[in-house]
């Protein structure tokens, strides 16, 4: 019943790509109100709504029962089909991609400026953000959208093989996640099922094609091999895999220094660390190196990074605070709020780590990952994934990060409009009043905690 209920929720999902994906010649912006108004009439947001519904509840109640591994993967195979050959959903970043990939492999340098200064052929469907800006991305995402281009050669072509290699990290995944699961001391099906068969993943990384797939896999992949405990020497190895995934996307680096704690025994000491952590380190540094020499573009991608805070919406929860301030003072308060997020971030990271020495390095990244995503200044969907995937493999089961996940499959329509801008003001005030009630909540605990002792 789960699997054919998801399925007939995907086929509705495929339907609404079709007629109202990410459409290859930018038009109007598709809001809510446009939506129901146009060509289609209701049928296309009864298909995306029905359809949505239809995949979070099978994914939702279906994790209580997963028969197998093999079965688990099978059904998420099974519902990445409708959507295949149809239009990306929920963003218009593939055609980006596109554009980056092209001016790679016509030898320009995607990381000195915007697309649109370079003659890509599909301008047209790129959104007017990422014409000027340079590309954000690592030298591995950026030679492999290279070579889609390269054998893509015309848009269709270009996105096929964009969604290959978005559908080789998935791939990757379902190698590594049972394994890390394991070694974890966490049900293989189950978290399989978590992390391969959510509507987020058939969304944002199967039809939309995110890199966000590949670099997680690596990012399962490397943790996988690191859970192994071999010899200090082997640990180059794993290190090497999460430079590849520090290569397609830099927020990929939070994760080595726990990686390093889930090569030792709990509680190992300091000054016993410097083996692994040169291991790992070394690995991760030389294929990252390497790999920026041999793209032909060097460093470039790291000013890039920096390009990521055009969005202003509350589903970054510093950028929230930020218009709750500003809609009761007046004062342009999101840039202080967005720093402090940061700085929020730069504290968390070591106290995670410290915590972690004790034992639970493997889901202490997965946290890791949690606390970049909710401190960053700009928040997409598909971030979600991050500590969704490593989490469901690593630590038992955390509503929050599931309740993450099944929100953020809903913030876009199919075009990719995000209702955070639609509710910008009211969803602010929420989030705001929500982080308020946690922190009146552990100050509380904290307090009793005291009393009892």
């Amino acid at each position: 019943m789960v699997r054919w209920g998801g399925l007939a929720g995907s086929v509705l999902v495929g339907v609404a790509a079709y007629l109202g994906g990410s459409p290859y010649a930018r038009g109007t912006t598709v809001t809510p109100g446009t939506m129901l108004a146009g060509e289609q009439g209701v049928l296309l947001p009864l298909s995306w709504v029905l359809g949505l519904a239809a995949l979070l509840a099978a994914w939702w109640f279906g994790r209580h029962r997963v028969p197998s591994v093999r079965w688990a993967l099978v059904t998420a195979g099974l519902w990445a089909l409708p959507v295949l050959p149809m239009l990306p959903l929920g963003s218009e970043d593939i055609y980006s991609y596109a554009c980056q990939g092209f001016v790679q492999h016509a030898g320009g340098d995607p990381y000195a400026g915007g697309v649109q200064s370079f003659g890509c052929p599909w301008l047209g469907s790129v959104s007017t953000t990422w014409r000027t800006s340079p590309a954000p991305y690592g030298p591995l995402f950026l030679v492999l959208s290279g070579w889609a281009v390269a054998l893509g050669q015309t848009l269709p072509g270009v996105i096929a093989g964009l969604r290959i290699i978005a559908l080789a990290g998935l791939g990757l995944l379902a190698a590594a996640l049972p394994v890390l699961a394991r070694r974890a001391g966490v049900e293989p099906a189950r978290a399989v099922w978590m992390v391969l068969a959510g509507p987020l993943v058939l969304i944002h990384l199967v039809s939309g094609a995110h890199n966000d797939a590949l670099m997680v896999g690596l990012i399962v992949a490397g943790l996988a091999l690191v859970a192994s405990r071999r010899s200090p020497g082997w640990l180059a190895a794993p290190g090497a895999v999460l430079g590849l995934a520090v290569a397609v996307k830099a927020t990929a680096v939070v994760v080595l220094p726990f990686a390093v704690l889930a090569a030792v025994a709990p509680g190992t000491p300091l000054r016993a660390l410097w083996r692994p952590a040169a291991a790992i380190g070394g690995g991760a540094a030389l294929a990252t190196v390497a790999l920026s020499v041999l793209s032909g573009r060097g460093f470039g991608w790291v000013a890039g990074l920096l390009r990521s805070g055009d969005t202003v919406a509350w589903t970054s929860p510093s950028t929230a605070v930020g218009l709750t301030v500003q809609l009761a003072t007046g004062a342009g308060a999101v840039g202080v709020t967005r720093v402090l997020g940061v700085v929020l971030l730069v504290v968390l990271l070591p106290v995670l780590w410290w915590r972690a020495r004790a034992g639970g390095a493997l889901p202490g990244a997965g946290l890791a990952l949690g606390a970049t995503v909710l401190c960053a200044p700009v928040f997409h969907p598909w971030y979600a994934f991050w500590p969704l995937a490593v989490l469901a493999a690593t630590a038992p089961e955390r509503r929050w990060v599931l309740g993450l996940g099944a929100l953020a499959a809903t913030l876009t329509l199919p075009a990719g409009y995000n209702w955070a801008l639609f509710t910008r003001v009211p969803g602010a005030i929420v989030v705001t009043a929500t982080l308020a009630g946690l922190a009146v909540r552990q100050v509380l605990r904290l307090r009793r905690r005291r009393v009892a002792a």
